[in-house]
Parts: structure tokens; C-alpha cells; sequence
């Protein structure tokens, strides 16, 4: 079975997971639609008072049951993220920064270059065109600052320690990107990739939105954190491994 892009999956748990401070004022639903070579799947964001939540729905082919999957975040534990498998009834605690570093190990791009393609208005929203490219991928953003009250939300924020490290974060915040990416499309060697902003519903959200279902059993995540030499080991074999790419 194919895996989403590293970069992709990233982009994907930046908009749910970003410091809630830039999307404060906005409580509510977006729906957003994602296709990929090996499937598609519909997720929908809620966006409560000091908590974040993602459903995802997905239709793997092969795979005749459809998977739904929730991630929940919450202001009060910025570095911590509630994963549940709805399949199985179950949920895990997962820690966002050691995520993040693991995943960063693995980030075998570190060549991104970024350019502005101008502006193009995408679902009635007025939004900037960014083109990214690396030795293995081809990645475009389409970001609005008029997203419900998105106005103040940055695409990365130099405070979230879980994305800040990652080649494709830093050159992201180092060219200033702003908005909510409103559509994203990416060409690898497994195919093509396109998530877009299908609908945004400003209303309340009920904090049982962000609760784990009644009857879900809590399990381990089976992730463990890279001691340090396990991290200087890794990054000496990246650094040789991207010689191969000059």
C-alpha cells in the first residue's frame, strides 16, 4: 500500500494541529476533500474554544471497509495529540514534539525552493499561489488570509515545536508564507496528491466534540523517543545519503 508523503501528511496535520491563537476567533466546521493514487477520503475540521479536531474518512482501494480516524488537540496540552481509531474503539496519546523529531530524521529532503506563481481565486476565496520543489517532489499551495477569520493564522509558526524543524516548515517560514492553504496538490513518483477546502460552517462546536467516545479502550502508541545517539547516528547516514543527490 502507498503512504502519504512525509511533506504531505505534515501540511495535512499543520492545519489541525498549528497554536490556536491564529484561529481564536472562529469557532466552526470545514470540510475538505483529498485525493490520492491509492484512494480518496473526506475530512472535516472542528474548531472549538481552546480544542481542534480532525475526522477523517477514508476509501483505501483494496480495502473494502472504510477507515475513519479522529485526531484531537487542545490548547491546554499543545504538545500532545488524541488519536482514535474508530474501527477498533480505541485511542492513543501521542506526542506531537517526539513525532515530530522522529519524522524530521526521515526527512530526507532538504532542498526544497520555493516560488510565488501570483494569485488565483480558489472556492471564492482570494488566494496566493506557492510552488515548492525538492529532488523527489513537486508541491502547491494555494493559502488565503480571508478564510473565515484566518486573517491572523500563519501557514507555520515559528512557536509550534512540532513542525518547525522540518526542511520543508523552515522554508516555508523563511519566505513569510501566510493563509490557510485553501487547496494543495502534489506530484511525487507514486502519483498525484489533492487535498481542497470544500465548505466552512461558522457555529458553535459543543466541548462533547472534542471528548473520547464512551466505551473507547485507551492503548500505546509504540512510540518511543530517538536517544541522542541514536539522532547522531541517523543524521550521519542522512548527510551521506544526500550526497547522492548533488
Amino acid at each position: 500500500m502507498k503512504k502519504l508523503p512525509l511533506s504531505f501528511l505534515f501540511t495535512v496535520i499543520l492545519v489541525t494541529t498549528a497554536p490556536s491563537a491564529g484561529f481564536a476567533k472562529f469557532t466552526g466546521m470545514m470540510d475538505m476533500m483529498l485525493k490520492m493514487p491509492n484512494g480518496s477520503a473526506e475530512i472535516t475540521y472542528f474548531f472549538g474554544t481552546g480544542a481542534q479536531r480532525m475526522d477523517m474518512f477514508m476509501q483505501l482501494e483494496k480495502i473494502p471497509e472504510p477507515l475513519k480516524t479522529t485526531v484531537i488537540t487542545r490548547e491546554s496540552r499543545p504538545d500532545e495529540a488524541l488519536i482514535v481509531n474508530h474501527q477498533a474503539r480505541t485511542y492513543s496519546q501521542v506526542n506531537l514534539r517526539t513525532a515530530a523529531e522522529n519524522a524530521t530524521l526521515l526527512d530526507f529532503d532538504s532542498n526544497y525552493k520555493l516560488s510565488r506563481a501570483g494569485t488565483a481565486v480558489i472556492k471564492g476565496y482570494q488566494c496566493e499561489h506557492i510552488l515548492l520543489t525538492s529532488s523527489t517532489e513537486k508541491l502547491e499551495l494555494w493559502t488565503s488570509k480571508d478564510v473565515a477569520d484566518f486573517s491572523t493564522f500563519r501557514l507555520l509558526q515559528s512557536q509550534n515545536p512540532r513542525l518547525s524543524n522540518t526542511s520543508l516548515a523552515k522554508t516555508l517560514k523563511n519566505s513569510g508564507i501566510e493563509g490557510f492553504p485553501v487547496k494543495i496538490v502534489q506530484h511525487n513518483d507514486n502519483g498525484l496528491y489533492l487535498m481542497e477546502l470544500m465548505q466552512v460552517s461558522s457555529k458553535p462546536v459543543a466541548a462533547s466534540a472534542f471528548a473520547i467516545p464512551n466505551g473507547y479502550r485507551k492503548t500505546s502508541p509504540g512510540q518511543k523517543a530517538v536517544d541522542s545517539t541514536q539522532k547522531k547516528h541517523l543524521r550521519n547516514l542522512m548527510e551521506k545519503m544526500k550526497d547522492f543527490e548533488r
